[in-house]
């Protein structure tokens, strides 16, 4: 069925396949990354028989990029597809690893449904990933993005951990400043668990 290994490596934590899908050439290649879960053959199959199924949206040589990652009993799979200009990504967490495949697949077909007029630029259909179907479908339940209020303040030079303590003190769950180490805009955020992320701009 899948007949397009391009490369694979494997260590005790992560386990990486590069394979096309099940079409041979003329498809959307897969880039499978395992994070203390091992790629098996079954879990490589999954992955690529459902999410293989986006490919009546997009065009062939289409990356898709999925990682798999066990954290004791959370199964999680985050999926990104690049696209011109843009970037579709989605994830999904239960305790079953095929049932996180099973519910990511749907989430990225409602997403290209609902949000297809912010995906698509017309004037550069041609160049698009996305196939000509797609393009001159149209979907009732997309909804317009309304943006009610806009908030300006000049974000002040601090550490990450600073403003990671700013945050809880505003009580929001992600908090805008100056790193003081790079003097760039970064962004902390709040995870689960009691954890922060950090973004910063890669220029």
């Amino acid at each position: 069925m899948l007949n397009c290994l391009k490369y694979s490596h494997r260590d005790s934590s992560f386990h990486r396949i590069i394979r096309c899908g099940s079409k041979g050439d003329d498809c959307m290649k897969f880039t499978i990354v395992g994070k203390n879960i091992d790629v098996t053959p079954g879990l490589r199959a999954a992955v690529e028989e459902k999410i293989g199924k986006l490919e009546k949206y997009f065009t062939p040589d289409t990356q898709v990029n999925v990682t798999l990652n066990v954290d004791k009993e959370r199964h999680k799979i985050e999926v990104t597809i690049p696209v011109k200009g843009k970037i579709i990504r989605a994830e999904q967490v239960s305790n079953d690893m095929y049932v996180s495949i099973d519910l990511v697949e749907e989430v990225i077909e409602r997403q290209l449904k609902k949000y297809k007029s912010k995906l698509v630029d017309k004037q550069q259909a041609e160049a698009s990933n996305f196939k000509k179907e797609y393009i001159e479908t149209d979907y009732m339940d997309e909804e317009e993005i309304r943006i009610e209020r806009m908030k300006k303040f000049e974000p002040k030079p601090m550490y990450p951990e600073d403003a990671c303590v700013q945050m809880e003190l505003l009580g929001h769950n992600f908090f805008v400043f100056v790193n003081a180490d790079t003097d760039q805009v970064n962004v902390v955020y709040k995870r689960k668990g009691n954890t922060y992320g950090l973004i910063e701009p890669e220029i």
